[in-house]
């Protein structure tokens, strides 16, 4: 009788992680991006792509080229560019070289002054300095970029970090590749975008699954943009099925060694 308890108890145990573990399957149709998308040749349109602004604390990369090298390479080294103007490589977890925008919204240049850029794209930026840099410089070409472009990535992706970024234009979609995707116990439906606004935190969701994603204003990202997965069900269901999993083995194992000490 003790005998029959014993193997009926380690067959429970068996039973229970086998059930717990099937529960913790994810189905492909909760894995598969834009599913809904229809099969003859659809066309998705994309919403107008908006240039990022410079907000205080920003910095950028401020480089000026012309015949002349040599004239400017002292600007350019300040910036944290070489002698042909290209940004340094910035080591990881470092800060970046470039020119901070101050409290007041502003940049100063060596022998160009200072400069209000604060609200304004690359681009008006890249116009106001170029204006100032023709009193001095023969022809110049100037670039102006963000060198802390940053955009966050975390939860239930392969490698959650903070990324920076070296193209302005830059969609929810290259963010979660650089994260390495979702892993299959990611909530492909509620994907959360958090922003800054104004000082304000602004959230919204996308869903993975509805090619409609495509058209969302929020596609496209902004600097300081953070991207969270939430975890499926089926995570917690896998973490508690490799738990009972442990637990129904040790059991198991106990009731080897119960029955092996009995039958002396």
């Amino acid at each position: 009788m003790k005998r029959r308890s014993i193997t009926t108890f380690s067959a429970f145990a068996l039973f229970l992680s086998l059930a717990l573990g099937l529960s913790s399957c994810v189905s492909t149709k909760e894995t598969i991006y834009f599913g809904n998308l229809p099969t003859d040749s659809p066309q998705v349109k994309l919403p107008v792509y908006q240039e990022p602004v410079i907000q205080v604390d920003d910095i950028l990369h401020v480089t000026i080229q012309t015949v002349d090298g040599g004239s400017t390479v002292a600007l350019n080294r300040l910036s944290g560019g070489n002698e042909s103007g290209n940004p340094a490589p910035v080591a990881n977890g470092g800060t970046p070289n470039g020119y901070l925008v101050d409290e007041n919204g502003q940049i100063t240049l060596p022998m160009l002054g200072s400069f209000h850029v604060a609200g304004l794209t690359t681009s008006k930026a890249r116009q106001q300095i170029h204006q100032a840099a023709t009193k001095y410089f023969n022809d110049p070409t100037v670039q102006v970029r963000f060198a802390n472009f940053k955009i966050t990535v975390i939860g239930e992706v392969a490698r959650p970090a903070t990324y920076t970024v070296p193209n302005e234009k830059i969609t929810l979609l290259d963010a979660i590749g650089m994260a390495g995707d979702l892993t299959i116990y990611g909530k492909r439906q509620t994907v959360m975008l958090i922003r800054d606004t104004g000082g304000k935190k602004e959230f919204t969701r996308f869903d993975l699954t509805d090619y409609n994603t495509f058209e969302s204003e929020y596609f496209y990202l902004k600097q300081n943009d953070v991207i969270y997965v939430e975890p499926t069900r089926s995570k917690a269901n896998a973490n508690n099925a490799a738990t009972f999993q442990i637990v129904s083995l040790a059991l198991s194992a106990l009731s080897v060694i119960t029955l092996a000490i009995t039958r002396l």
